[in-house]
């Protein structure tokens, strides 16, 4: 059993962590008490010191996003960096990542979470509601939502209300209007319903079935990707636009890649699938190529160049289609951006002279580790899978490397030598 003992004015954050995580593991060691009474009371008091330390991470989290140090690492954004290095969901990630750059925004729900008042729940589900609006509107549903909140609504009702916070801050204001019906279709086919809100916007819903849900990806997907660095759209963001692109004509030819053998073509029946492994019945492999038209994808020498050395820089068409039949995603270990919006890497770096561009030397990436692995190459461990694929994985900055362990999050236990003043 360790002892800590930790003068509260006295120490550095650091310290305070330090402490923190030391009782969190023997915490973590005790048996639950045998009394259901005393449970009930535990829960509740270490619930309420976990929303305060809640408060403490979205500080943290908001100073590495705004500095960009997951960069340093390795990580093309901050929720990456929140989902490898720390092993959240995406769900989590998000949430947590939402809180830390909207916490300025909403100064009454900021305090009341540190001082412990208000649930984490409560916290993520409100700056939830007000990311995309703008301050004005932002300070009206903060006092809104707060109320809902202090009548005694469940976090999930407070979700509901932030869900249609434009509609509920036009409702206070007498210039509500009647409420959106969204019929009921079933699913068998594919459909889509659009309403008109307030300002003039539109909601969509719908549902699209696989066939037409892959020439959504194929042409969608290659327009969302990330303008740059800087780009914080999220992916709902960028989806958005561009699909507006498509809807104004200033996009390119979609592409569909169904993956299939030539008796699935001529009549047989073994099912064809599409790159991300949905599987697709023969005859509907078969409708798709009939509007799309077929073209052979070989891998090797024959009809389709695979091998092109050192004469050609850039991967042909067809090599960027095997590819993507090979990597579901980045090369990178634990990236998930997917294969239509990667670029295609030389392994071992054409510009150099080591990698031909060559089939079994390529890979695809992200254009963001793409530049990382070109600006950083000592952080990055290359090796290959049982199937063949290229894996690359991130390593820490070499500064940080002696102090920091490499391992997943808490395998060595909290970091020692290190002590950073508050």
């Amino acid at each position: 059993m360790q002892s800590v003992t930790v003068d509260l004015e006295a120490a550095s954050t650091m310290q305070l962590v330090n402490a923190l995580s030391a009782i969190a593991t023997e915490l973590a060691t005790r048996e639950a008490p045998e009394s259901a009474a005393a449970c009930l009371e535990l829960t509740e008091a270490l619930a309420a010191a976990s929303d305060m330390q809640e408060s403490v991470l979205a500080g943290f989290i908001g100073r590495v996003d705004a500095a960009g140090e997951q960069a340093r690492w390795g990580y093309p954004s901050t929720r990456a960096w929140l989902r490898s290095r720390l092993g959240m969901r995406e769900s989590r990630a998000k949430e947590r990542l939402t809180l830390a750059r909207q916490r300025h925004r909403v100064p009454q729900v900021s305090a009341r979470l540190a001082s412990g008042d208000l649930s984490f729940g409560y916290a993520t589900t409100i700056t939830d509601a007000v990311a995309r609006l703008d301050d004005h509107d932002c300070a009206e549903a903060e006092e809104i939502l707060l109320g809902f909140v202090d009548q005694g609504f469940s976090a999930g009702k407070v979700a509901a209300f932030g869900h249609r916070i434009r509609d509920v801050i036009a409702e206070r204001d007498g210039t509500e209007h009647a409420p959106d019906e969204v019929s009921k279709r079933g699913y068998a086919k594919s459909w889509l319903t659009t309403t008109r809100s307030l300002d003039g916007g539109r909601y969509v819903k719908g549902w699209l079935n696989p066939e037409d849900a892959a020439i959504w990806d194929g042409t969608l997907a290659p327009l969302a990707k990330p303008a740059g660095p800087n780009d914080r759209r999220d992916v709902a963001e960028r989806t958005a636009a561009a699909l507006s692109g498509v809807l104004s004509g200033g996009h390119k030819a979609s592409k569909v890649t169904v993956i299939c053998n030539l008796d699935t073509l001529t009549g047989g029946n073994a099912p064809a699938r599409l790159t991300d492994g949905t599987p697709i019945p023969a005859a509907q492999a078969r409708r798709i190529a009939l509007a799309a038209g077929v073209s052979p994808l070989l891998l090797g020498h024959g009809h389709t160049p695979l091998y092109l050395g050192h004469r050609q820089r850039l991967a042909s068409p067809a090599q960027r289609q095997v590819l993507e039949t090979l990597y579901p995603s980045c090369a990178v270990r634990e990236c998930e951006i997917p294969r239509t919006l990667c670029e295609v890497d030389h392994v071992h770096g054409w510009a150099l002279g080591n990698s031909p561009t060559d089939i079994d030397q390529l890979a695809l990436t992200c254009g963001w580790h793409n530049r990382f692995k070109h600006t950083s190459p000592d952080q990055i461990q290359i090796s290959k899978d049982r199937d063949g694929r290229y894996v690359y994985r991130l390593l820490p900055p070499a500064d940080a490397r002696t102090s920091i362990s490499t391992g997943p999050p808490g395998a060595n236990g909290p970091p020692s030598g290190l002590d950073w003043a508050a």
